[in-house]
């Protein structure tokens, strides 16, 4: 524990009239960021969201070409927000704006990396699910959250409470990196050698066309982790705000499947074709203008480097950092991988992989 934090947080929350509220400590993720469900006297609790600026490296700034990103590091080359303030209460905003249930802003400071926020409970849809809750209602709910949400263009810029935000694209840089950690972070994880210049070229050249598609598809507002444990069940609101979201502060303009890919390819629990199939088909019947097949084929093909992603970035090197419970989601998540590449558009990946991470060092 920080002494220093700690003092800083207990201002904060004097300075807003929560200074006698009982702090309970949340399970945390992967993430610098930790949460702490307060319960002030004679009012219902609230949560406090700690992300201090200095874990993070720089952001994208708007304009930033890509050898200025690249230089910045990982979060300014794959345009994520570092878990700034400003972007949670600006999109936060939009997201009730939009009739969507976005935890409300009691307080909040930026340059401190601090934030009191409606608290929306516990009623994950992993949760319910594993309690026995019917997977398939929640599911059409958060379908039906992306079809409110596509219904229009989102603006270049996010603002509310005085504070702005720009809504950057996930373009080819920013897929590229992403897509990329598997390259870095498998071989050192499943003990193979590093991939070979010719191999790495061949990855590059297979992938860039996927890439190029996900920018030139970048249309809609993404939430960017859009999954069962970022998801509540809110069954006292009607429609779509019956969907409470999480964890969206590293949103951006995307292809329309973005979001969807993460869904229904959930790393971290199953979601059974039929399932997957059937939403997919919610989603598109509520959108009759969209190209079926391009569209069907754009969320196979990003969805596979949505999945080279994780397997690199987030599980392989988290489980090298110490954190071996991400080795659990592995072999789902490659599961995942070789279903998309069964695409025979994908045909030249699949050969890529069965080329160079033989089945054994697949987790």
């Amino acid at each position: 524990m920080n002494p220093e934090r700690e003092a800083q947080k207990a201002r904060f929350l004097a300075d807003h009239g929560l200074a006698t509220a009982r702090r309970e400590p949340l399970a945390g993720d992967a993430s610098t960021r930790s949460y702490e469900r307060l319960h002030p006297a004679g009012g219902p609790p609230l949560i406090l969201m700690d992300q201090p600026p200095v874990l993070e490296s720089p952001v994208c700034p708007p304009g930033a070409t890509p050898s200025e990103r690249l230089a910045l590091g990982y979060n300014a080359a794959a345009r994520l927000a570092a878990g700034s303030i400003a972007a949670f209460v600006t999109t936060a905003a939009y997201l009730r704006d939009h009739g969507l249930s976005a935890p409300r802003i009691v307080a909040f400071d930026v340059d401190a990396g601090l934030a009191v926020l409606e608290d929306l409970g516990d009623a994950l849809f992993a949760t319910l699910i594993a309690k026995g809750e019917p997977e398939t209602p929640l599911y059409e709910a958060a379908v039906d959250v992306q079809v409110q949400l596509h219904e229009q263009r989102p603006p270049d810029i996010l603002q509310a409470e005085g504070v702005a935000w720009p809504l950057l694209t996930y373009d080819s840089l920013a897929l590229k990196v992403a897509t990329d950690t598997f390259l870095e972070w498998w071989p050192k994880f499943a003990g193979l050698p590093p991939f070979t210049a010719g191999a790495v070229a061949e990855w590059d050249a297979l992938w860039a066309p996927i890439w190029v598609r996900g920018e030139a598809g970048a249309s809609v507002f993404c939430h960017r982790d859009y999954h069962a444990q970022n998801l509540l069940w809110l069954p006292g609101r009607a429609g779509a705000a019956r969907v409470g979201l999480l964890d969206f502060q590293d949103a951006l303009r995307a292809h329309p499947s973005w979001d969807l890919t993460h869904l229904l390819q959930d790393a971290r629990r199953d979601v059974s074709p039929e399932l997957e199939t059937s939403m997919l088909q919610r989603y598109l019947r509520a959108r009759p203008a969209i190209d079926r097949e391009a569209f069907l084929a754009d969320y196979r093909a990003l969805a596979a480097s949505n999945a080279a992603r994780i397997l690199g970035r987030v599980f392989a090197r988290q489980a090298l950092l110490g954190r071996a419970q991400y080795k659990a989601f592995m072999p789902r998540t490659w599961r995942y991988l070789e279903r998309n590449l069964g695409d025979p558009e994908l045909g030249g990946l699949k050969a890529w992989f069965d080329g160079h991470v033989p089945a054994e060092a697949r987790a």
